[in-house]
């Protein structure tokens, strides 16, 4: 066995080119406990994170694609949920996280049903934690100037490639002409990545 210090024979660290913006792929969304609380706002679990330097609260997301040419790659974002500078960035996690919600439990976007209703909602990020969807990938700089991967947007089942990325069969051309598709089965996921974090006992409200 190879002595510790010697690092000969360690392999030579891996460089990754940028995934080139625009990019559809299946992901993994997990999230680093920040253990940050506000049960008026229904923050709970530990799961947000407050900066220390302007107080804006957040849920730091990993993602990590799942199939294709670009797989086991990780990327890291941030999803808002309040700033002190306004409500604008709270609404942009919102947002996503409601597309996260529909392509992850297979919700057409104008879908507004009871059912799809329930899809969106969720008892805690506990639920966020371990989801899979699909997404389109971007590039942004960083705060010292340089280009790196992350994810703004979900590609919902209303896009012509999401089935394909999340292995449902196609759409049936004859089933209706008119209004939003309802609901229907979410695609296979995976459980969470942290299992000793606290369950909903039987199935969503949004599975039932």
């Amino acid at each position: 066995m190879t002595h510790w210090s010697d690092f000969n024979d360690a392999e030579q660290q891996q460089h990754f080119d940028l995934i080139p913006k625009g990019t559809l792929a299946r992901v993994r969304m997990t999230l680093k406990p920040g253990g940050f609380d506000d049960p008026a706002q229904g923050w709970t679990g530990g799961y947000a994170t407050q900066s220390f330097e302007t107080g804006s609260v957040y849920l730091a997301a990993e993602f990590v694609v799942l199939e294709g040419e670009y797989a086991r790659r990780k990327l890291w974002s941030n999803i808002g949920l309040h700033s002190a500078k306004g409500p604008a960035w709270g609404q942009m996690g919102r947002s996503f996280v409601r597309a996260v919600l529909n392509s992850a439990r297979n919700v057409h976007p104008q879908d507004m049903s009871p059912q799809a209703a329930a899809a969106r909602r969720i008892q805690g990020f506990h639920e966020l934690d371990g989801i899979e969807f699909a997404a389109r990938i971007d590039v942004e700089k960083d705060g010292r100037g340089e280009l790196k991967n992350v994810i703004r947007n979900a590609v919902e089942p209303d896009h012509p490639d999401y089935a394909r990325l999340m292995g449902l069969p196609p759409k049936n051309p004859g089933s209706g002409s008119t209004g939003a598709p309802a609901a229907a089965t979410p695609p296979r996921t995976t459980p969470p990545v942290n299992p000793q974090r606290p369950a909903v006992p039987g199935k969503p409200a949004w599975a039932q």
